[in-house]
């Protein structure tokens, strides 16, 4: 084959290759963040948290997408439960990310209540043609090894019985770096969040291509 032709097949490839990428993207999405205080940006600057980066970050890539975020500060699966049709109906989101059940570990409320919450949110999501990614979390050891365990569980459970994206850990790579909390230890400076993005962007970009 004569090198000119060869170059054009190649070049011709590449640009089929390029075009099949961008058409991944290429319909608009609204993505809908239903979390608690590590999603509502507490105690840092706003612009500053996982979420405003994930929106920037999208913006720089070209992808169409609208974040509309809905995290509040000391939410529990509970309040997220109840709070869920309403955003399903105004919000119309065609990606749904979860990010609830630290608050409920924390208090030490039963992991069975968080789970029926958990997943009665995830199915009004699937009811609305919505796809749904969870955000996991642990808890700290001195909770005793048998709720912890079962807490951590608990999410992975979901995902693989609702065929549901995970991200297993949110924190990972933060949690075991007290540098990187606020003074409560319990909150993330805002130098943690592009760390929390990165642990995030893997499971959220894929899930994207697929919507």
């Amino acid at each position: 084959m004569p090198v000119f032709h060869y170059l054009k097949k190649l070049f011709v490839i590449a640009c089929l290759m390029l075009g099949a990428a961008a058409s991944a993207y290429s319909a608009p999405k609204t993505v809908l963040v239903v979390g608690d205080s590590l999603s509502a940006e507490y105690g840092i600057t706003r612009g500053a948290g996982w979420v405003a980066l994930l929106d920037q970050k999208l913006k720089q890539q070209k992808i169409p997408a609208t974040i509309v975020n809905a995290s509040i500060s000391g939410e529990t699966t509970i309040g997220g439960r109840t709070r869920m049709p309403a955003l399903l109906d105004q919000h119309k989101p065609d990606i749904v990310v979860i990010e609830l059940g630290a608050n409920d570990g924390l208090r030490g409320l039963p992991v069975a209540a968080a789970e029926s919450n958990l997943r009665a949110m995830v199915g009004m999501a699937q009811e609305k043609k919505a796809r749904v990614m969870l955000v996991g979390m642990r808890m700290p050891p001195n909770y005793g090894r048998a709720y912890t365990e079962s807490f951590f569980n608990m999410f992975k459970k979901i995902s693989t019985e609702t065929r549901s994206p995970l991200v297993p850990f949110m924190l990972e790579g933060v949690a075991d770096k007290p540098a990187l909390f606020q003074q409560d230890r319990l909150h993330p400076l805002a130098a943690a969040h592009p760390i929390i993005l990165n642990n995030i962007w893997p499971t959220f970009s894929s899930l994207l291509k697929k919507q």
